[in-house]
């Protein structure tokens, strides 16, 4: 798992490229093109119920999630870095759902421990059943549920524009 400090979002979709030596995916589409387009910026909320009023300046200031084209990253409530995990595949599972088969950042695949936790305590994951798969349920146009996923039990909005 790479750790970053936090960043401005506006600076995150061009600073995140899978790291030396770890396999790279060939892209032929473009970003229209891929199911998962819409997830591309800044969510807020899952850790806890989404806020009603929340300018898009706030909102940048404190993301929970953020989608890229290659990268799905993840603030943690108990530090101030993102996890960030490359996406190995997107599938679109119909319904308004997409499912991730997420990587880390060194390219190697996550596992889960006993229990289902992940295997490595320093690695939260999303929290899911399979911490290689994350299941993104679009609720409406700026909501978004990872569904059986215990760590993010309320929707995610996405950060309005400034």
């Amino acid at each position: 798992m790479r750790r970053f400090p936090w960043l401005p979002a506006a600076l995150v979709a061009g600073l995140f490229l899978a790291p030396s030596g770890s396999p790279q995916v060939a892209m032929a589409q473009s970003a229209k093109e891929l199911p998962h387009s819409f997830l591309f910026g800044a969510w807020v909320g899952g850790f806890y119920p989404p806020p009603t009023t929340l300018s898009g300046r706030e909102c940048m200031a404190n993301p929970t999630v953020i989608f890229t084209r290659d990268a799905v990253l993840r603030a943690n409530v108990m530090d101030v870095t993102f996890s960030q995990y490359m996406v190995e595949t997107v599938r679109d599972a119909g319904r308004g759902g997409f499912e991730f088969r997420l990587l880390a950042a060194s390219g190697a695949p996550l596992s889960a421990g006993p229990l289902g936790q992940s295997a490595r305590a320093a690695d939260p994951g999303f929290g899911c059943s399979d911490p290689s798969l994350l299941r993104v349920v679009k609720r409406g146009e700026n909501e978004i549920a990872f569904p059986n996923c215990p760590a993010f039990p309320y929707p995610l909005i996405r950060c309005p524009g400034n």
